[in-house]
């Protein structure tokens, strides 16, 4: 295990087995190979649509009825209606199960993590698999929405007061929920090692919980295709496939000493 690791992923499955308390960042480059595309790599989303941003931007949203029918129907092809959970969810699982993972704090919105079947995670970005009024927050299953979109109702309003509608995900210009990010933060200060797991570490304020773990005197490592920003300040840096160094990290970390 030692060989297929090297010497820093033999590094961190030692640390994760002396950890007391683990917390893991995920970000869009764990569910790439769930057929999920990332955001800024080099198949991103937005590298290969500048134009999507607009989709997922609150006061365009919300101020433009087109932007909501195209993101209605954008939302009808999304992956997560097809994807299953990959080994770098899987191992992620495992350990939780082992009691070395406390908390996963996901700023994906496909609720894979949950179908691999991890039970402590925070969304921070929020999940696809709802849809909320603007107006007065009632949340409704996406399937049931879709399918009036499927009937042929191109904007969707609230069933309760005829509000405009959207994902229960965070939109750019829209605040985190409060509550969820104050539980974010509360994991992120509690855990003695942060493994930020396939994040570019570039979105604020999901960046800034590896500073938190930092200050409170947690090992920050990192693992993702791409450099980040945080690199020159993590403990360990990994940049391999998740879907291999995770299963591999997880398999060191949970394995019986021998004797």
């Amino acid at each position: 295990m030692s060989d297929q690791l090297g010497e820093q992923g033999s590094r961190v499955s030692a640390w994760l087995r002396a950890a007391k308390a683990v917390t893991v960042l995920t970000g869009a480059g764990i569910s790439t190979d769930s057929g999920i595309p990332d955001f800024r790599g080099p198949n991103g989303v937005w590298t290969r649509d500048p134009s999507a941003e607009r989709l997922s931007t609150l006061q365009d949203y919300l101020a433009d009825p087109l932007v909501r029918v195209e993101s209605w129907q954008r939302r009808r092809e999304h992956p997560a209606w097809t994807a299953s959970p990959n080994a770098g969810h899987q191992a992620l699982v495992r350990l939780e199960d082992a009691g070395i993972v406390r908390a996963i704090i996901t700023q994906n919105i496909d609720g894979l993590h949950q179908r691999a079947g991890s039970r402590q995670v925070i969304e921070i970005h929020g999940t696809v698999w709802w849809a909320v009024c603007v107006s007065c927050d009632l949340r409704t299953p996406m399937r049931e929405v879709l399918a009036r979109v499927e009937a042929g109702e191109a904007d969707p309003l609230c069933p309760h007061c005829g509000g405009i509608q959207k994902s229960a995900t965070i939109s750019f210009g829209q605040a985190l929920d409060r509550q969820v990010l104050a539980a974010a933060e509360r994991a992120a200060a509690g855990c003695d090692l942060m493994l930020a797991v396939g994040t570019s570490l570039q979105v604020h304020p999901a960046a800034g919980l590896c500073d938190v773990a930092r200050r409170c005197g947690a090992r920050l490592v990192v693992v993702n295709a791409q450099p980040t920003p945080y690199d020159e300040v993590a403990s360990a840096v990994l940049h391999e496939p998740i879907g291999e160094v995770l299963p591999r990290l997880a398999d060191a970390a949970t394995r019986q000493e021998a004797g």
